[in-house]
């Protein structure tokens, strides 16, 4: 079966980076879109950004466009989140999910399989 392995989360101070990934198993990278979403304790969960099975059209969140990159690497089967300038409001659990492939959007709703997480925690 598919499988969606988050790693890379850490404590990271404000204004710091911080690299996640997100390994994909059983299913090739070229086929599917993937997003990056998080939730912060009491919250829902937030779409953060989204990469189509084309790499073009790539979909950030306002709150991180032009701090955060999202990008392929075919060789180590992931889909990484370079994620630079950290603020405490970007703290959450960081997961990533499957959508079928087309124009990739941050609704959490058209993603249908996702990882477990990875801790992100941003001290000021």
């Amino acid at each position: 079966q598919i499988q969606l392995q988050e790693s890379g989360g850490g404590l990271v101070q404000a204004g710091e980076s911080l690299r996640v990934s997100c390994e994909v198993s059983r299913i090739s990278l070229g086929r599917v879109i993937i997003g990056w979403f998080r939730q912060a304790p009491g919250k829902g969960r937030e779409g953060v950004a989204c990469i189509p099975e084309t790499n073009q059209n790539i979909v950030y969140a306002d709150s991180v466009e032009g701090r955060f990159t999202i990008s392929r690497d075919y060789a180590k089967r992931t889909v990484d989140l370079q994620m630079n300038d950290l603020k405490p409001e970007d703290t959450g659990n960081y997961s990533c999910g499957i959508a079928d492939g087309g124009v990739c959007h941050l609704e959490a709703r058209l993603y249908h399989l996702w990882g477990r997480g990875t801790q992100v925690t941003v001290s000021s």
